[in-house]
């Protein structure tokens, strides 16, 4: 309560608009020090049980606090595989500095994901972390269809113990919406690449554009494994149904990131070099109030958009992406309307020249705790736009059709079912884990259900060798 809290160095709108670097730095020694004193050691930590991989936050707050770094690094790496990454990218406002004690009484939450984050790159670059050697070969496999985040955790903990891993991926690349989904000024992709590079190191395999249940049907996969996880994650968008959706100018919001990201990489992208995909010189308007429409309208904002607006249907205590991130957004010139729904898209079918909206007012709270909105009669109002960005979600797509597998049983949701508690599908050595059973949903949850399921995945392999034995 004495040490203010004090957030990493930020550079300004006008500075971090000009291209697509982490807009954040890392904290400097006696500024991390400092801020990761301020932790209370609260004897009924909220912190840790606000965090989904349930992370011994208190404890290495404590150790970076009295200048143990390594030791605190190794606190942090004991229950997480890709720290760094989720120092970076949580929203910790909902997550573990929401419930921080400090946070509810007032004092203001401790910076636990910029020290996390902090300890991260500190241990890449003192060569804290080490390559994965595997005391001893389990002499097993096992496929992982899927190398984003939920596969990367899961591939990481497997080869540790010493499975053999394959990693397959749809994508050239592999780290999944790491790599191709969030945009660079939230997560420069060396930072996802060094993990990888472990992994690869390590005796992980990657088989990258290799599309399971396409090219590669999905029971060449299980032959060749003795368990396979699947973390597919969910890429389907869902897709606005209002008039004039069609029209030219109207696209999805993970196409419309994946081509800048592609870009950014160095890649030939035409449609982004013919316009599709590039918001340059374009009115933008982008529907939705999620993590990914924050992505997409700071990223039209970096490819020089004369205008960019955020259509959403709630209010903003009710959207559900970081406050965070509206707050940049807001800072880079992003103007949002709130309480408003789209009801058509206007223009002709060659190309789109607005949205007409619809004013909406909070009707009553759901289960979730979130308001639901209704229609405020009469109450419509036009928006210029000459591209249109759909960031309304993500669905399932049909892995048993995909997969060739009816036998693989999915909930009222289309997402995989899972025995109870477990990771273990309907299929017999086949388990799930990530968006792909619990819908589209956090990069730390995906982390977590990875490292769930290779704990699983190596309890049942080893019961099978001493069965067999």
């Amino acid at each position: 309560m004495v040490t203010p809290r004090t957030g990493p160095a930020k550079a300004s709108a006008a500075e971090r608009v000009r291209g697509f670097d982490e807009i954040y730095a890392d904290f400097t020694a006696p500024t991390g020090t400092g801020q990761a004193s301020r932790c209370a050691q609260c004897g009924v930590p909220f912190c840790q049980t606000g965090c989904p991989l349930q992370n011994n936050i208190p404890d290495w707050l404590r150790l970076a606090a009295e200048g143990r770094a390594e030791e605190a690094w190794r606190r942090v790496e004991a229950t997480s595989t890709l720290p760094e990454i989720c120092g970076r990218i949580c929203p910790q406002d909902r997550l573990c500095e929401g419930a921080c004690t400090l946070e509810q009484a007032g004092w203001e939450t401790v910076t636990i994901g910029s020290v996390e984050r902090w300890l991260g790159d500190m241990a890449f670059a003192n060569g804290w972390v080490e390559p994965i050697r595997p005391r001893a070969e389990r002499g097993q496999s096992v496929g992982v269809v899927g190398a984003g985040p939920a596969g990367m955790a899961a591939a990481d903990r497997l080869r540790s113990a010493g499975y053999g891993v394959t990693l397959y991926d749809r994508h050239d690349r592999a780290g999944g919406l790491l790599m191709y989904g969030i945009p660079g000024f939230k997560l420069e992709k060396s930072v996802v690449q060094r993990r990888l590079d472990r992994l690869a190191e390590g005796g992980v395999e990657f088989r990258l554009g290799v599309d399971v249940g396409g090219d590669l049907p999905f029971a060449e996969v299980r032959a060749a494994h003795d368990a396979v996880l699947v973390a597919t994650g969910v890429y389907q968008a869902r897709r606005l149904t209002a008039p004039g959706c069609g029209s030219s100018g109207v696209v999805a919001a993970l196409d419309y990131l994946i081509a800048s990201n592609r870009k950014g990489l160095g890649d030939a992208v035409p449609a982004f070099d013919e316009g599709t995909l590039n918001a340059s010189g374009r009115r933008v308007v982008v529907i939705g109030g999620g993590d990914t429409a924050m992505d997409c309208v700071r990223t039209a904002v970096r490819q020089g958009a004369t205008s960019v607006t955020c259509l959403y249907r709630r209010d903003r205590d009710n959207m559900p992406g970081s406050a965070r991130e509206v707050t940049n957004a807001e800072e880079e010139g992003v103007v949002f309307e709130w309480l408003a729904a789209p009801r058509a898209i206007l223009g002709e079918a060659g190309q789109v020249t607005g949205v007409r909206a619809q004013r909406m007012a909070l009707a009553a709270p759901g289960t979730d705790g979130r308001w639901s909105s209704e229609p405020v009669p009469g109450a419509e109002f036009d928006l210029a736009a000459d591209l249109v960005i759909e960031a309304l979600g993500f669905e399932p797509e049909d892995i048993p059709a995909m997969f060739a597998e009816p036998d693989l049983a999915l909930t009222d949701w289309r997402t995989i079912r899972t025995a109870g508690r477990t990771k273990a599908t309907t299929l017999e050595g086949v388990f799930a884990a990530g968006d792909i059973v619990r819908g589209a949903s956090l990069v730390v949850w995906a982390v977590r259900d990875g490292q769930e399921a290779a704990a699983e995945i190596d309890a049942w392999l080893s019961d099978r060798q001493r069965a067999a034995a």
